[in-house]
């Protein structure tokens, strides 16, 4: 057994799960490789998305699932509920795909108000009437009294492609842009301040958000689009360096192009956390070929979704595999996998 391991870093040669395992960076990668795919691996599985583009009939489904634990369940600019909404209809998005119906799993624990319970209900309604889907089908299970943390929640979520989309790593080519539609960091610092009860005088609100809609009007005005991608756990860092591992290339980022909410920014300061590491709910990461890149960010712009997108890097063929960064002295440094999620359970 040990030298099955060997090449794991020590939290998994220990043999047990801890909370870095379900953080979306090195460990949760590594997890993937070495429990999920050698036993389920397939075309699909093995492209890594958000998502699998699956054929059926003469057309072609994009289908995802996802779950959540987020901490506290009711934050500035959202909860549990609406985050189990968009979340997953922003994974049916990233394939180009229109989403149209959703699953509805819930795990409550013994004990949890049924006011709450209907003001997470009452959320989730709003959040899928905003988001054109419907909820067709799910589940429900109550457990003991410390089971679990109040309420879990699992979505799975159905879409159409049209045949002339591709979207995916494997699109992207040296010289293409990188564009992000707008701030970084804003749901995983709201999270953080509101679960630590941190006042602030400009508080921080989640930017928990539908983007199919602006994701159709980025396909109209760029047909070239090459991939897109949400940046949650792991924040841009994470998908940034997932694109660079997949495709071999290097994506290089200018720090004075990424925009960053002056609240945001301040609190991460005050806390020494890099806003490229932490999660967002209601932004995207879009790759695209230079030519069209302008008209995209100015289609994305005048979008409701995209008013402070920004056109934040480009990908070459220097630093294969790495994903580097200029900062506003003109130095160079390297911005890593993140290795464990900086504040767990956010979504």
């Amino acid at each position: 057994m040990k030298n099955e391991i060997k090449d794991f870093p020590d939290a998994l040669a220990k043999e047990a799960i801890t909370l870095a395992h379900g953080s979306g960076g090195k460990f949760s990668a590594e997890l993937i490789e070495r429990c999920m795919l050698p036993r389920f691996g397939n075309e699909h599985l093995n492209r890594l998305e958000d998502q699998a583009i699956l054929a059926m009939g003469s057309g072609r489904i994009a289908f995802s699932t996802d779950s959540y634990v987020v901490s506290p369940l009711f934050f500035p600019g959202g909860d549990i509920g609406e985050l189990a909404v968009n979340g997953t209809v922003n994974d049916v998005a990233m394939a180009g795909a229109r989403p149209l119906y959703l699953s509805l799993a819930l795990i409550l624990e013994e004990g949890l108000p049924f006011a709450d319970l209907e003001r997470i209900l009452d959320s989730i309604k709003r959040a899928a009437d905003e988001a054109g889907v419907v909820i067709v089908t799910g589940d429900t299970k109550v457990v003991e009294r410390g089971s679990c943390d109040k309420i879990f929640i699992n979505t799975s979520g159905i879409g159409i492609v049209a045949d002339h989309v591709r979207l995916g790593a494997d699109q992207i080519q040296a010289g293409d842009k990188i564009i992000i539609s707008g701030t970084l960091a804003d749901h995983g610092m709201t999270i953080l301040t509101a679960r630590h009860q941190l006042s602030l005088e400009n508080a921080v609100q989640s930017d928990t958000a539908p983007l199919a809609d602006l994701v159709q009007t980025m396909l109209a005005a760029a047909p070239n689009l090459h991939a897109l991608r949400d940046p949650t756990r792991g924040g841009v860092a994470m998908t940034l360096n997932e694109f660079a591992q997949q495709t071999g290339l290097g994506f290089n980022l200018r720090e004075e192009a990424l925009p960053v909410n002056n609240a945001v920014r301040c609190v991460c300061e005050i806390l020494g956390i890099d806003p490229l590491y932490v999660a967002n709910e209601g932004k995207l990461i879009g790759v695209v070929s230079p030519d069209e890149a302008d008209s995209l960010l100015a289609a994305m712009q005048g979008h409701p979704r995209g008013e402070k997108a920004a056109i934040i890097g480009t990908v070459g063929k220097e630093n294969p595999g790495l994903v580097t960064l200029t900062t506003t002295l003109g130095a160079s440094r390297v911005v890593d996998m993140p290795v464990a999620e900086q504040l767990p359970r956010i979504c």
